[in-house]
């Protein structure tokens, strides 16, 4: 497992697309998009807005991320009339940069596990109402279920790895129930092998996402969870 504490640790906006361009990267590119963290919650959707401008001619899709422990406050936007507001004008940004660039962009909404059963059903409805193209599941959670006996589990962060395997599936399966298909899930949380890949998009997850897995598996996980997933 790993608790970090980074936030969106990173020089800016415009520093990011500076950096995407001298890349070249020709593959999938999927852009995180977040308040700043002295931004009063407030005035989060300004900062969502301009960003999905900015990022929008780069991103093959762009993950409106609400649920980023580390961003003071951020998870708010998780209630359901902030929510509401928010995805009511980036869903109106999104469609006119698309008639703007000729090409349209998805948007992912990426929540977090600590959210019970009427949580998950709101965000939902609202991700039906507004159309949205995707929702990831999950990112990491405040809770410490699995290493309270370590001396570490004190400290702030959000906790991902293998304490938050069931805890992502539970909301995913949660998600599965109340979408019926109508957009795709990506399963994060906890894949630290292929069984666990596999499990996730059992429970309902379309695609998944890897990271604290490589870090204590290294490449050879992805490759291993494409057998298996390919078998299967």
């Amino acid at each position: 497992a790993v608790i970090n504490r980074l936030g969106f640790n990173n020089h800016g906006v415009d520093q990011l697309v500076a950096n995407v361009t001298a890349a070249n990267y020709k593959g999938i590119l999927g852009i995180n998009i977040g308040k700043n963290f002295d931004t009063p919650i407030e005035k989060a959707v300004e900062d969502y807005r301009l960003c999905l401008k900015k990022v929008y001619p780069l991103a093959s899709y762009v993950t409106i991320n609400i649920s980023s422990p580390n961003t003071q406050n951020l998870r708010q936007l998780q209630g359901a009339d902030a929510l509401d507001v928010l995805l009511t004008e980036l869903k109106s940004e999104q469609l006119h940069l698309a008639q703007q660039h000729g090409e349209y962009k998805p948007l992912a909404v990426k929540i977090a596990p600590d959210l019970d059963p009427s949580q998950i059903e709101a965000i939902a409805a609202l991700l039906l109402k507004h159309n949205i193209d995707g929702v990831i599941a999950t990112n990491t959670t405040l809770a410490r279920t699995g290493i309270e006996h370590l001396s570490v589990s004190h400290e702030a962060g959000g906790l991902s790895g293998a304490p938050l395997t069931q805890q992502s599936n539970a909301v995913i399966r949660k998600l599965h129930q109340l979408l019926n298909g109508a957009l795709p899930i990506i399963g994060v949380g906890g894949i630290m092998s292929a069984q666990d890949a596999k499990t996730k998009m059992d429970a309902g997850a379309d695609l998944i996402q890897v990271y604290t897995g490589l870090i204590y598996q290294g490449p050879d996980l992805l490759s291993e969870i494409a057998r298996v997933i390919c078998q299967d």
